[in-house]
């Protein structure tokens, strides 16, 4: 670990001595805050070296953002280190819950990145303006019809990669008037099985999905917009090869309506409402695995109602946000073992009893512009949330553990966020700190017998959880000089009543093969650091050297090492541009995880480095545009796992990609 500790120095100084060198260019700085704001101006797949890349491979980019592997689809985030249980994820500001009970179908799954216009990364409390969250926020921002072309454009968008033979297709239309306009896509894909390094077949990591959305607005009196918008995704024949399960099913229904409102010479700059409908509907099931002790089926479903009323504005130094916001989610899974023997009967369970899950809450921030050089940013947010059992069977089976266990559970949540800037010269310096609440999540609180095939166990809830607590401070430093960019930044969490799965020796499991039952608990807290360090230098005018280096620690009040910790990970990346030819070479890569966890099923990983290698041209005429993007990912056909990939799955080996985009009228 010193060698890594030295090598970051030993990087950051000689970037100094570099600084030193350049004079002031017309480069203006970038606020230096929590926000990670990626894909800005053109679409997002027109940004990345590989532009068919899934949203997973586009997030995983970010220092603030792991991401979870099960299979070669729907990964799971982690922010600064935390699960889905302590952020949240939405996409327009609009609050959406998977329905599987494994983690199967994250939010981000339900977004093509064709469609895309920038993801908004938040750290800590600085996420908090959409709900309750304890690691931050991501909220995935879709193209704005406001910002279209005048007249009619579009593209069709063509990919292949060799490896996993996955086909992409995909098209976009759009059309804008005056006051009105349309935005429509659509997007396909299928992929087999992968191969790992050496050409070793991961069975069961097939998919098949196709994304569509639509986007309908009409603008009158000039400042007022009402925009109807819809999101279709269905995900059929999705292989798991770490679980021991697959996804027959994965389909969503997303819908809103919006009404903006922008007066002209008013304290209130933007005024925009939002009522959405969103439902997930989840099938898991072991058919095409070839022994199983007993099949089972799993459905889910989780249907959610919700709304926010956000009104910007500013006044003297103050810029400020009121958002209120609110949902009603519900959740149901089931599952049914059958049985071997005809004589005997099925076994069915409900995994999620129907619970039913009202919030409704008040974000309200402040940014006070103090002097030329400093800021000042806090807020404040706070809400009810409240839980029911809507399953007569299922609170009575909870009941078995929990004797006196209510049906309805009502908890008041709360949260206040400060964050300072100061810009000085070349530099900029940001200290934060901030405190949050969250409610245990509908598995926490009252799942039944869900077998976690990471450390082997069947969970059971607990609704006597009392709010998981954290208490955060950060900080960070950019330096911003001619050609050369860096940015530090540095994020500390004290978690209090930390949840986590405990070991019941008292207990059996259900679940054949499981090594025992953990009920939720809470310890009395646990810390994680979470680091990231980035440079950017332009080495000549048409050559860019890119550079990230990432590393969490954590442990429980035991003195356990948390789960899913990044040990030290590294990405550098060089990229030669020249009018329309771009061309890039990279290695990534982490260290040993030697920061790992035996107590929460994890094992040590050892150290990778892969190589990938792109290139790309743009034709252009008239309001016509052609990119061509080739490359090849994993040159040296690594075989390689990393600290996030569940039950040590192994990643893609050699994948050879092209990706056609052709575009119209923009």
């Amino acid at each position: 670990m010193k060698k890594y500790i030295l090598l970051t120095f030993f990087l950051g100084g000689f970037g100094w001595l570099w600084a030193q060198e350049k004079d002031n260019d017309s480069i203006l700085p970038v606020r230096l805050n929590e926000i990670v704001v990626i894909g800005r101006g053109n679409q997002l797949h027109e940004k990345l070296d590989k532009p068919l890349a899934t949203l997973d491979e586009y997030l995983q980019r970010s220092g603030t953002v792991d991401l979870i592997k099960r299979g070669s689809y729907a990964w799971e985030p982690l922010i600064n280190s935390m699960s889905t249980e302590r952020t949240v994820i939405s996409i327009d500001g609009m609050r959406i819950f998977g329905a599987c009970t494994d983690k199967m179908d994250p939010v981000t799954s339900y977004v093509e990145i064709s469609n895309l216009s920038e993801a908004q990364i938040q750290s800590g409390q600085q996420g908090s303006c959409h709900g309750p969250t304890l690691g931050g926020a991501i909220d995935l921002k879709r193209h704005s019809g406001e910002k279209a072309s005048m007249g009619f454009s579009g593209g069709i968008l063509t990919g292949y990669e060799s490896n996993a033979k996955q086909r992409i297709l995909g098209g976009s239309v759009k059309y804008r008037d005056s006051s009105f306009y349309v935005l429509s896509n659509i997007t396909y894909r299928k992929a087999e099985n992968y191969q790992a390094g050496g050409q070793r077949e991961i069975k069961y990591s097939q998919f098949e999905k196709i994304n569509s959305s639509i986007t309908v607005g009409y603008e009158f009196l000039q400042n007022q917009l009402l925009e109807a918008s819809f999101i279709f995704d269905e995900a059929q024949d999705v292989g798991y090869p770490a679980l021991p399960m697959d996804v027959s099913l994965a389909k969503a229904w997303i819908g809103s309506v919006k009404y903006a409102w922008a007066p002209k010479k008013h304290w209130v700059k933007h005024w925009e409402t939002k009522l959405y409908a969103n439902s997930i509907t989840h099938f898991m099931d072991d058919s095409k695995r070839p022994d199983v002790p007993i099949r089972m089926d799993m459905p889910g479903w989780s249907d959610t109602y919700g709304y926010y009323s956000k009104i910007r504005g500013n006044k003297d130094a103050h810029a400020w946000t009121v958002n209120f916001n609110g949902f009603y989610n519900r959740s149901l899974a089931e599952m049914t073992m059958f049985s071997n023997n005809p004589n005997e009967p099925d076994m069915f369970m409900y995994t999620w009893p129907d619970i039913r899950t009202l919030y409704n809450g008040v974000f309200v921030e402040d940014v006070i512009t103090l002097n030329c050089h400093q800021t000042l940013h806090w807020n404040l947010g706070m809400g009810v949330h409240q839980n029911r059992v809507n399953n007569d069977f299922g609170l009575a089976s909870l009941q078995i553990f929990y004797p006196d266990m209510p049906s309805v559970n009502t908890r008041f949540l709360k949260s206040v966020g400060t964050q300072f800037n100061h810009h000085w010269n070349d530099f900029k310096l940001l200290l934060g700190a901030g405190y949050g609440e969250r409610a245990p999540s509908v598995s926490e609180g009252y799942a039944f017998y869900i077998f976690n095939s990471y450390d082997l166990f069947d969970y059971i809830g607990n609704p006597n959880l009392k709010n998981e607590k954290s208490l955060e401070t950060s900080v960070g430093l950019e330096y911003q000089k001619s050609s050369l960019k860096m940015q530090f930044k540095s994020s500390y969490f004290r978690l209090l009543d930390y949840i986590i799965g405990i070991p019941q020796n008292e207990w059996l499991p259900m679940t054949i093969g499981a090594q025992g039952i953990k009920q939720y608990q809470q310890l009395s807290y646990a810390n994680l650091w979470h680091n990231q360090f980035s440079w950017e230098f332009k080495v000549l005018p048409n050559l860019r050297w890119n550079g990230q280096l990432v590393y969490s620690l954590g442990t429980d009040s035991e003195n356990r090492n948390l789960p899913f910790l990044s040990p030290l990970q590294y990405r550098n990346e060089l990229q030669f541009k020249k009018d329309d030819w771009v061309a890039t070479a990279s290695v990534l890569g982490n260290a040993t995880q030697t920061q790992y966890s035996p107590f929460y099923g994890e094992n040590r990983t050892p150290a990778y480095a892969i190589v990938n290698l792109s290139a790309g041209y743009q034709l252009r005429w008239e309001k016509q545009k052609l990119q061509i993007q080739t490359g090849v990912e994993n040159v040296l056909d690594t075989f390689y796992a990393t600290f996030a990939d569940w039950n040590n799955i192994p990643r893609m080996g050699r994948n050879i990609f092209i990706n056609l985009n052709f575009s119209f009228g923009e």
